[in-house]
């Protein structure tokens, strides 16, 4: 697994062993940044420029590390798995973006209220659990999600998926096995 563009293009993160954390394939990765980068889901602008980043289910931190690679400005990491929190602070110390990262040992369906909104939600919930509408109602209630911010959500392809109150669906898009929702927050 590599950081696909920016900054660290080329770099190998590593993911701990076993099925625990299922990191986004490189190619899935690059296809999500390469959405978000054209600008057509943030009025012609490319979100990730100097914003505030939420990598909510991060994992080994592949999307948020991507996003910093990127030209993100702050990255918040949320994870709740102890072997996936070691392997995310090892790719951060590797790339040497801690400074530029917080990671929250927390169940995202259970975070803490934001210090300040995300313009760009990065999520990728276990497959097949219905976890991704409930946490993105329970990141807008704590104040995690801007106003128009754009949401990446990777889910299986054949798992529903319906934008809870207060989103709009932008566009669906399938990536093998994998589909990735995009959405914006409407308040």
């Amino acid at each position: 697994m590599r950081i696909v563009a920016g900054r660290h293009r080329g770099r190998t993160l590593i993911a701990p062993d076993g099925l625990a954390v299922r990191p986004t394939a490189d190619r899935t990765r690059e296809a999500i940044f390469n959405v978000l980068t054209q600008g057509k889901l943030a009025g012609g602008r490319n979100p990730l420029i100097e914003a505030r980043v939420l990598d909510a289910f991060a994992g080994t931190g592949a999307l948020g590390l991507e996003a910093l690679s990127r030209g993100a400005a702050r990255v918040t990491f949320m994870e709740s798995q102890a072997a996936a929190l070691a392997t995310l602070r090892a790719n951060l110390e590797a790339l040497e973006e801690s400074e530029r990262a917080e990671v929250l040992a927390v169940d995202v369906l259970r975070a803490p209220p934001a210090a300040a909104p995300c313009g760009v939600i990065l999520m990728d919930p276990p497959y097949n659990q219905g976890l991704a509408a409930p946490a993105l109602t329970a990141l807008a209630r704590g104040g995690w999600i801007a106003p128009g911010g754009i949401v990446a959500i990777e889910l299986m392809k054949a798992e529903a998926f319906e934008a809870p109150e207060g989103f709009e669906l932008l566009d669906e898009r399938g990536y093998g096995k994998a589909k990735v929702a995009f959405l914006t927050h409407i308040g």
